[in-house]
This record gives C-alpha cells, structure tokens and sequence, in this order.
C-alpha cells in the first residue's frame, strides 16, 4: 500500500499554486533537482503521471491537478485542526493567500492587509494580483472580485456596491461636446476595457434620481463601437485623462481623477450596470480560523468606508 507523506501533499499544492517548478522549489525551499526528483519517487508509487515537463514548462495532468487540489484540501484541514488545539485562538498562524485584482488590489487591499498582518504578527499573508482572480483563483484562501460572480460553489459578500461612472477629460468635452442623453455617445470616441471575457461593448443604462421618478426606471442598451480597447483599466483612465475619449470607469478607481478635475462625469442622471466588490471564501465548513478572521476585518474595514 502506497502512503502518501505530508511533503508529498505540500509538493502538490506547491505545484497547484506556483507557476513553475522553479517557483514551487523556491516555496518550499528545496532545490529544483531535489523537487523533481520527489516527483519522479511520487509519480511512481501511485502509478500515474502527476505532470507534464518541456524544456520551459511543467504542467500538471488531470490526474495531478486532482491530487493536488485534494492534498490542498486535506493541508488546510490539518492546519485548521492545529488552529483549533491551540489555546489562544486568537493568535493565528500559517500563511494566508489572497487573491485580487492588479489596480484595486494594489491600490485598496495591500493596504487593508498590511493592517490586517500588524494585528497578527505571527501570521504570514501573500497578495496574489491577477488580471482575472476569479475563477482563476488556484489556491487561495479568499479571492476579491470585482464584477458579477456566476457559479460560484464558493460564499460571496458584497463589500462595495461599486457604481461604474461615464468619464471624460475637461478639454475632450470642450472640442467633442457634452453627451446629454445616451444616444449622444454614438457621437464620441469611446475607450473599452477588454476584461473577463464579457462583452464590453454592451452598455446597459437605467435613469437614476428624479429622473428616475420622472421616467418610470426607464432603460436603454447601447453597442459601443470602440475607439481604444486595452486590458487595463489604468491604461484605459489615463487615456481619458488624456483627452482620448469616454471611459466607463469603476468609481474606485474615477473618484480620484474627478477630484482632481482631470476627469469629469458625464450622463450623471443614468446609472450603469454597477461593479460590486466581492469578496469570495469558501463554505464556512472549510474556512480556517484565518480566513474567518480576514473576513470579519475585511467586512469591518469597507463598513467603516476604507474601500
């Protein structure tokens, strides 16, 4: 009978996690031979083959990637039972992974875990920024996602209602015109943001405030036809900030330019369908002392308007 030893399960999820086995053996501070040859000695008690080497790449098999998000399973379950022996459940311990968006991430949650890791001293965190955390979470403990969630088997909690404002530079509106009603759009050059595979040129509005009253709620679609297209929402407001275009911006990220008066919000009486801020952990089941503590102080931060 094959036994399975805790450093093969720490091989796995390290496998999982990283992006290379160079990356896995610098996380578990072993030397890349002596990770591949664990591997090798793994590989061939179970009988399967757990990955897939070329000259620049190890990618695990379905196999692999099964195996290594169980033992990832079972590593937290051992690590929340030790959480639960200890005596001062308040003092947490262990590495806590958080997944997040690059601009918000940077800008919003660094911060709120660098006072989260000062509180915990004996607690290590990793920010994990991505393009797209969600679904593309690996293994992270909770992951921030900005944007609709669907089919998630995961627990999500609106942080941040998180409007999504028309923006342009002062100068383009003085030569381009001000757009009044939705339809004026159609007349200006418009910067899209390529994200999450959604279709970004699909503009859904609603009438908001007294127009609202005035209107019934009234709705209107719009396709964009787009000027400037990019993958990141920083290109995409400092485009505008440059006299390119309108943007449809996240207000996390427009509120400060507005302030500034390098931007200005435009169609303020419409609304567009909103961001929320999300913060996705697993079932309370599966949450470890940790995660629940990062919840509550997550919650707790956005309630008192630091998000």
């Amino acid at each position: 009978m094959t036994t399975i030893q805790i450093e093969d399960m720490q091989l796995a999820a390290a496998l999982l996690r990283e992006p290379s086995l160079s990356a896995a053996a610098r996380a578990l501070d072993v030397t890349p031979p002596a990770l591949s040859m664990r591997l090798r000695k793994l590989e061939a008690a179970l009988g399967l083959s757990l990955a897939t080497r070329t000259a620049r790449k190890l990618s695990l098999t379905p196999e692999g990637e099964r195996f290594a998000r169980e033992a990832a399973t079972l590593l937290g379950q051992i690590e929340g039972l030790r959480e639960s022996m200890q005596r001062d459940d308040r003092r947490l311990t262990g590495t806590l992974r958080i997944a997040a968006p690059f601009g918000y991430g940077r800008q919003y949650i660094a911060p709120m875990l660098a006072r989260f890791a000062r509180l915990h001293p004996g607690l290590g965190v990793q920010l994990d920024l991505r393009e797209t955390p969600w679904p593309d979470r690996h293994d992270a403990d909770a992951v921030i996602h900005i944007g609709t969630v669907r089919d998630s088997s995961w627990v999500a909690r609106t942080l941040s209602a998180n409007q999504r404002w028309l923006c342009a530079s002062p100068g383009y509106l003085r030569q381009r015109g001000v757009p009044r009603v939705p339809r004026d759009i159609a007349a200006h050059d418009c910067i899209c943001i390529r994200e999450n595979d959604e279709d970004v040129t699909l503009w859904h509005l609603r009438t908001a405030g007294r127009k609202a009253q005035e209107t019934r709620g009234r709705r209107e679609t719009l396709r964009i036809s787009p000027a400037y297209v990019t993958n990141d929402g920083g290109v995409a407001r400092q485009w505008a900030e440059q006299g390119l275009g309108l943007v449809l911006r996240s207000e996390w990220d427009a509120a400060d330019a507005i302030a500034r008066g390098t931007l200005v919000r435009v169609l303020a009486d419409w609304e567009f369908d909103s961001a929320p801020v999300t913060l996705l952990v697993p079932t309370r089941k599966g949450r470890t002392a940790r995660v629940q503590a990062v919840v509550e102080f997550l919650v707790q931060s956005f309630g008192t308007g630091e998000g």
